[in-house]
C-alpha cells in the first residue's frame, strides 16, 4: 500500500469562531469552561469543554488569547449557535461581549513540512501558539507522528503557503490524532474523561468551579473510570453517534462513535467512547452486533492513569 503523505494546507470550513471581548472575557470563560483561561497568555492555547450541570459536554474548543481583553474559541460550526446562546446567558454583569465571529476569520489546517514553510515550529508541543503576521498558529496533536497546526487569520488574509491538502485527509488526521471535536450527534453524550480530555490537557483540576465541575472531579478522584475513548479502524463506513456493540452483549450498546472519517487506504478510522470492559472482551462492531467490525489500535498519547 502506498504510504499516506499528510502534507499541505486545507480550509476548515466546518469550524467556527466565538469571540469573547472585554476586560472580564478571560475570567468569565475561566468560570464556565473546564480549563484555565485566566492565566492563558498569547503563547498558549487551551483545549476545553463547556459542560452541563451534570458534567456532560455541550461543546469543545481550542481557545487562544491573542490580547488581554480578547479570547477566541474555535469549535464545530454546527454547535456554535447553541453554544453561544448558552454562554451568553451567564454573562450577566461581566464586562464581556460574546459574538459569532466566524465570518471575521479564516481557519486552515496545516500539516507536515508546510508548518516550516509558514514559520511554525514543527517540534513545538501541542498548544503552543505563535503569531505569524496577522495570523495565529496553534500546534495541534500530531497524526501518526506528522506535525499539524491550526491557522487562525483575519478574513481576507492570504492562505498559508503549501500544497492543497484533501479535506478528507485532514479529517482522517483529526481522528488519528486521538482528539475528539464535539459535534451535534454527541452533544451531552460524554463527561470529559469519556473522551480522554483529562489526559490531553482539556481539564484543569486545580482551577475554580465551573458548570459540572463537581461531577467531573468526582469521576476523576472518587472511582475508577469505566469508559474511555479508543482509536479504531472500521471495516466499513461508520458515523458520529453510531452505537457500538461487543461480543459479550449483542443486545445492549456499550459505546458510541465520537468522531469518524474515511481512511485513505480503505475502510474508516474512528474514535469510540466505550466501556473499558467491552474493549477487553473484544468482538467490537458499530451500528449492530453484526455491523462493521472495529479493530482497536494504540492511542497516540498516554492516558493520565498510565503516566
Amino acid at each position: 500500500m502506498t504510504p499516506v503523505v499528510l502534507n499541505g494546507v486545507t480550509a476548515l470550513s466546518h469550524l467556527g469562531v466565538i469571540r469573547a471581548a472585554g476586560p472580564d472575557a478571560a475570567n468569565f470563560l475561566h468560570g464556565q469552561l473546564t480549563q484555565d483561561f485566566a492565566l492563558l497568555d498569547a503563547s498558549e492555547a487551551r483545549l476545553a469543554a463547556l459542560c452541563t450541570a451534570k458534567g456532560r459536554m455541550i461543546a469543545s474548543f481550542v481557545g487562544i488569547r491573542p490580547e488581554p481583553d480578547l479570547v477566541l474559541l474555535v469549535c464545530s460550526r454546527d454547535i456554535l449557535a447553541a453554544t453561544l446562546k448558552r454562554l451568553s446567558m451567564y454573562v450577566l454583569r461581566a464586562k464581556a461581549k460574546l459574538s459569532d465571529a466566524s465570518d471575521e476569520f479564516v481557519l486552515y489546517g496545516i500539516a507536515g513540512t508546510a508548518l516550516i514553510a509558514n514559520g511554525v515550529d514543527a517540534g513545538a508541543p501541542p498548544g503552543r501558539t505563535s503569531a505569524v503576521g496577522d495570523a495565529h498558529a496553534v500546534t495541534l496533536y500530531p497524526s501518526d507522528g506528522v506535525p499539524r497546526a491550526l491557522w487562525i487569520a483575519p478574513a481576507g488574509s492570504a492562505a498559508p503557503q503549501g500544497a492543497a491538502l484533501d479535506p478528507a485527509l485532514w479529517s482522517w488526521s483529526e481522528v488519528r490524532s486521538g482528539i475528539v471535536t464535539l459535534s451535534t450527534p454527541v452533544v451531552e453524550a460524554f463527561v470529559p474523561q469519556m473522551l480522554n480530555y483529562e489526559s490531553v490537557g482539556g481539564v484543569n483540576f486545580k482551577k475554580g468551579c465551573y458548570p459540572g465541575q463537581e461531577i467531573v472531579a468526582r469521576s476523576q478522584f472518587r472511582g475508577t473510570l469505566k469508559r474511555r475513548t479508543y482509536l479504531v479502524q472500521a471495516s466499513d463506513e461508520v458515523a458520529v453517534g453510531d452505537e457500538v456493540f461487543a461480543a459479550n452483549d449483542a443486545e445492549q450498546p456499550v459505546g458510541t462513535v465520537a468522531q469518524a472519517a474515511p481512511a485513505p487506504g480503505g475502510g474508516w478510522a474512528a474514535l469510540i467512547s466505550i466501556q473499558i470492559a467491552a474493549v477487553d472482551a473484544g468482538g467490537l462492531h458499530a451500528q449492530a452486533a453484526d455491523g462493521p467490525a472495529l479493530t482497536v489500535e494504540p492511542l497516540p498519547y498516554a492516558l493520565l492513569e498510565d503516566i
